[in-house]
């Protein structure tokens, strides 16, 4: 898979041209009772495969953007959905069976499901792009006047298929993409104004590496420990950490520059990494391939990470959409595993203030549709909280599906005073989310299996009362063992129960399958997050 900046963005402004259609066709689709489109969900995960291997059950993750069939709520909407291998029919039977007042026959006959039948490590618009007839199929499905494309990142993959179909696509262009990597959303950073830790910019090979990283500790001699990240890494998964005490007699102004970086350069083979199976071997070559950055760690006793969600519409106009506190887990804390909403309201308004003047800077090069801030948050003395930007997503994230499932299902409104949504009654809604509910003792279980669960123990989603549970990855359990939810309550309270209501009767349903203990759940439910998260 290419970097960001091996990709070929030849036909830029015929990209853009076909973009500048989306003005009307956003309008409509916003304004529910008025809508009237087609949509066409390409959810191919157009990043580096091999980093993508590294998330257990990616093959499934085209799953996650399933929340558009919602849209077909609507009477007149019609959608197509393409993957890469087909999905299973009860899946989609569970996603239409949410759409409250509208037959299932009626729905079924607005969505065309397509599949490239190519379960290959390859991007899906790739595989789409090799199909010409699977073109010419989902072009003949389209009213051209009428549709749109939507994805989870825009490469030069989805612009070549948006121009060959004739259909613009809801997205940032490619060559704006550059924005929501590591160095791109430094830059951002520093030109909007927001604070950030201490870091280089983008270097290609493990010698400037080991400067740049000198020249960190230089001017933080008490540094104790800085993030090296991969430019384009995924989930936290291109993270590594270097810890500065066993090089502790090394620290400025002990020994020379040229020393420092010797003995940093011989650090990093012990480096930590955040994927459980990445080696320093391949990681450094990954450096020359789409380079790195070196961050200082932000150090906390009581530390936080949360993040602000917006987009740019295609009339320019910025918006702020949510914010979460995220749940993350891995060796030092940096992979993302699930989210709470709202973040808490110590910090959500001053999230909202930073994600406005970010999207104001990304709105100003050009970007459109969905971003994300993600930062650190430390208590400080007296209540108050540090919050240093970390990156910026230009993509649907693990916020975004959870967020879109509640906002579709109850066709609400995010009230930014508050930073609180609420559904058309006025109640104040709340969710715990993740796509890493885990168990071995799941594996195995089929989708018609979780859907007996579902039933037996009416774990379901209540349209009448708006609250319960959701589920997606669902093509990752039997496998995997993996499981995605959204757990929704009209309190914190009700959606932490409600969520570890599905965790009990999981398990009990699973009792006889494993012997072993729940040390092998990734989290079973968020005391730390009603406390506050540390790492």
């Amino acid at each position: 898979m290419e970097s960001f900046d091996d990709y070929h963005f030849e036909n830029a402004d015929q990209f853009r041209k076909l973009q500048s259609h989306l003005g009307e066709r956003w309008r409509t689709i916003e304004l529910f009772d008025k809508s009237d489109a087609d949509i066409l969900v390409v959810p191919s995960l157009s990043i580096d495969q091999r980093e993508l291997k590294k998330v257990e059950g990616c093959e499934h993750y085209e799953e996650r953007l399933l929340f558009s069939l919602i849209r077909l709520r609507n009477p007149r909407n019609r959608l197509i959905y393409v993957t890469s291998v087909p999905l299973h029919p009860s899946i989609i039977d569970y996603y239409l069976q949410l759409l409250p007042g509208i037959p299932f026959s009626h729905a079924r006959n607005r969505l065309l499901l397509l599949s490239t039948y190519d379960a290959s490590l390859k991007p899906l618009t790739q595989k789409i792009l090799e199909r010409p007839r699977l073109i010419e199929r989902i072009g003949q499905a389209l009213r051209l006047d009428k549709s749109f494309m939507i994805c989870y990142n825009a490469t030069s993959l989805e612009s070549d298929l948006s121009l060959k179909l004739g259909v613009p696509l809801y997205a940032a262009a490619p060559d704006l993409q550059i924005w929501g990597t590591k160095s791109g959303s430094r830059q951002i950073f520093a030109e909007s104004g927001v604070p950030h830790p201490d870091g280089s910019e983008r270097v290609w090979n493990k010698k400037d590496l080991a400067k740049v990283a000198a020249q960190l500790w230089e001017r933080q001699p008490d540094l104790k420990r800085m993030v090296i990240k991969l430019n384009e890494g995924f989930s936290g998964e291109g993270n590594a950490l270097l810890d500065l005490k066993p090089i502790i007699d090394f620290a400025p102004p002990n020994s020379s520059h040229p020393q420092r970086v010797t003995a940093i350069s011989k650090s990093f083979p012990e480096l930590r990494f955040q994927a459980t199976q990445e080696t320093w071997e391949n990681f450094s070559g990954k450096i020359v391939e789409m380079g790195a950055i070196v961050e200082a760690f932000v150090e906390g006793k009581i530390k936080r990470s949360p993040s602000v969600q917006g987009r740019i519409t295609p009339t320019g106009e910025v918006e702020i959409i949510s914010t979460h506190d995220q749940i993350l887990g891995g060796p030092d804390g940096q992979i993302y595993l699930g989210c709470t909403f709202p973040a808490d309201e110590a910090y959500r308004l001053h999230l909202q203030d930073l994600g406005l003047k970010v999207g104001r800077q990304l709105a100003q090069k050009g970007a459109l549709e969905r971003y994300s801030l993600d930062v650190i948050a430390v208590e400080q003395d007296g209540g108050k909280w540090d919050i240093q930007a970390i990156e910026i997503n230009l993509r649907k994230g693990g916020t975004t599906h959870p967020f879109m499932t509640l906002k579709l299902l109850t066709t609400g409104r995010y009230d930014l005073s508050t930073g609180l949504f609420y559904s058309q009654q006025g109640q104040p809604k709340y969710y715990i989310a993740t796509d890493n509910l885990q168990k071995d003792r799941y594996q195995g279980l089929l989708p018609n299996d979780l859907m007996d669960i579902i039933a037996h123990h009416r774990l379901h989603f209540d349209t009448g009362t708006e609250t319960g549970t959701v589920f997606h990855l669902m093509g990752c359990l039997s496998q995997f063992g993996k499981l995605g939810l959204t757990s929704i309550g009209d309190s914190s309270q009700q959606a932490e129960d409600t969520y570890n209501k599905v965790i009990k009767f999981l398990d009990e349903e699973t009792r006889n399958y494993d012997s072993e203990s729940d040390s092998n759940l990734l989290f079973s439910s968020f005391p730390h997050r009603w406390n506050g998260y540390s790492f």
